[in-house]
């Protein structure tokens, strides 16, 4: 479909919550690795303060995390929790992305013209919704990256193991646990990634520097990848903290921010920063330029299966 015109006739929504969860299941296999070493860079000394943490540090950069991984659990430790992060990217994306277009015309009532402030309320409601209906998987994710296979201490022996020692030991707020400071993230995710994308997007086009193909998605899918990864970070390393912390570790997410601040200093709101950036750069790369061309794909499919004649 690249280099291909849009279709005249827009994609429906059930197109684009279709398109959008499997654009983010093929963006999150290839890019889980990448989110894994994430989340072992943002967990490492939490329990020990800044200076500690550097000089008992087991992982060391993105590729270092990755190799490390690799020698000491082996090459699957690096997909640990996919199980529960393509239930996640299903559930999740198709709502606060599939979602988007039409709660932000929802929010304009039909108008072409979608001001920056329409645009904001349409991606914190989708970002918010989303949580409301994934946190459970993304629990679980956490959880999985962030436990070593090696040397017999794993928490969890599968997914549904996962879902269902929670649910005993913690009960049902167990699943639940981080919805808050994860409320948080995806409503900033949310708008920094789909608002910027739409605004370069946009920019682009209007000033016809690009077509509305591929070259103009992957531009403003790594623009948003960047602005997103700069403004997200700090509130997704508490929400990756709180999320994998014991029971009774920290109060609230407030307090798991706290003692971030007070043991290891300002920097550990920036922690696994690059893994962050290749993985969310990367991420929005594959899914947006998969999104744009599924909907047209999906769109192209309807209109021939309502009038194939």
């Amino acid at each position: 479909m690249v280099g291909f015109k849009a279709t005249d006739v827009p994609p429906t929504a059930t197109v684009k919550f279709l398109g959008a969860g499997t654009a983010a299941c093929i963006a999150d296999l290839i890019t889980f690795p990448l989110d894994t070493a994430k989340v072992r860079l943002q967990i490492q000394g939490e329990s020990l303060g800044s200076a500690q943490a550097a000089a008992s540090a087991q992982y060391r950069g993105v590729l270092g995390t990755i190799l490390t991984m690799v020698r000491t659990e082996g090459p699957r430790s690096l997909y640990n929790g996919l199980v529960a992060g393509l239930q996640r990217q299903m559930s999740f994306a198709s709502v606060r992305i599939g979602l988007y277009d039409s709660v932000k015309q929802f929010y304009t009532k039909g108008s072409e013209h979608a001001s920056l402030g329409s645009r904001l309320l349409a991606g914190s409601t989708t970002g918010a919704l989303a949580v409301a209906v994934a946190q459970p998987t993304d629990v679980v994710k956490v959880r999985f990256q962030a436990q070593a296979r090696a040397g017999g201490g794993r928490r969890y022996q599968s997914t549904v193991d996962a879902y269902r020692t929670i649910a005993r030991e913690e009960g049902l707020r167990g699943l639940w646990k981080g919805t808050s400071p994860n409320v948080a993230r995806n409503a900033i995710v949310n708008c920094a990634e789909l608002v910027t994308y739409d605004l370069i997007k946009d920019s682009l086009l209007k000033a016809n520097i690009m077509s509305d193909d591929l070259p103009c998605h992957f531009t403003s899918a790594f623009g948003a990848g960047f602005c997103t990864t700069v403004i997200a970070s700090p509130v997704d390393v508490v929400k990756t903290r709180y999320m994998n912390s014991a029971q009774g570790q920290y109060s609230s997410a407030g307090h798991c921010a706290l003692a971030m601040l007070q043991k290891e200093g300002p920097q550990a709101f920036y922690k696994g920063f690059m893994p962050s950036f290749l993985r969310l750069g990367s991420w929005n790369v594959v899914m947006f330029v998969t999104y744009e061309q599924l909907k047209r794909a999906l769109t192209a499919a309807c209109t021939s299966r309502e009038a194939p004649f």
